[in-house]
């Protein structure tokens, strides 16, 4: 079992409506793969202590440090403690954690991430970590589909506008389902059969690794939907959130 460990916030700055980057810096870092995730422990002045699983947003090659995408959630016992905290203020971490839902470079062929609100978190992790490798292990097709209720539920957008136009083979979809802003061309939907079909299904046949991060419904749904597509099960692997 890994030990807690003392992290130190170093910065934190909102990267959607409702959720907050949060950078901690680590005496004992240890470095983690990406996609996985780190428990969060907070001990109140009684003794009472909560625990929460959060991803790791930061790329693997961020040394020293861990970033978390906290989704603010209105009643809940940890995210809104976190949101307060600040620079110099220490939490207690346990991991990384998890060797299912983890991404490298060194793995081939193309990916396809879809993400749902605060389930993109582990994937920009894995995009961040292409990113700083794509000079050396060469490009791959990437497809990154998001899902969002509004432009502003988007993490990361600026960052992601980024990535986009520096890499010609890495593609950024996004649908939003509640309400778009006046000009918007992406998708005004839930990810369907048909979406998939047009953004993703060309990667069908080249054995692409896929990964679908977000609420239990949202990833069933993707999930299952991937599956009526034709891609294969092997090819899909997916990680559900929740936790306040």
């Amino acid at each position: 079992m890994a030990i807690w460990k003392v992290a130190t916030l170093k910065e934190s700055h909102m990267v959607a409506a409702n959720v907050k980057s949060l950078t901690f810096t680590l005496s004992q870092w240890e470095g983690h793969m990406a996609g996985q995730h780190y428990d969060i422990r907070l001990t109140s002045p009684s003794g009472y202590q909560a625990e929460r699983s959060y991803s790791a947003a930061s790329a693997p090659e961020d040394e020293g440090i861990v970033e978390f995408g906290i989704q603010l959630l209105e009643n809940g016992e940890v995210s809104p403690y976190l949101f307060e905290l600040k620079a110099g203020e220490q939490i207690e971490l346990r991991g990384p954690i998890g060797g299912h839902f983890i991404w490298d470079v060194k793995m081939p062929g193309p990916l396809v991430l879809i993400g749902g609100g605060s389930g993109m978190v582990p994937l920009v992790s894995m995009l961040r970590h292409h990113l700083k490798h794509r000079e050396d292990v060469g490009q791959r097709d990437i497809v990154f589909l998001i899902s969002a209720r509004t432009i502003d539920h988007i993490l990361y957008r600026e960052e992601l506008e980024k990535f986009s136009k520096n890499d010609p083979r890495l593609k950024i979809i996004r649908t939003l389902t509640d309400v778009q802003p006046k000009g918007w061309q992406g998708y005004s939907r839930r990810i369907d059969k048909e979406m998939l079909k047009e953004t993703v299904g060309s990667l069908m046949g080249a054995m692409p690794m896929v990964y679908v991060c977000g609420p239990t419904p949202f990833v069933e749904s993707v999930a299952n939907n991937l599956l009526e597509t034709g891609f294969n099960s092997h090819e899909i692997r997916t990680e559900r959130f929740g936790g306040s």
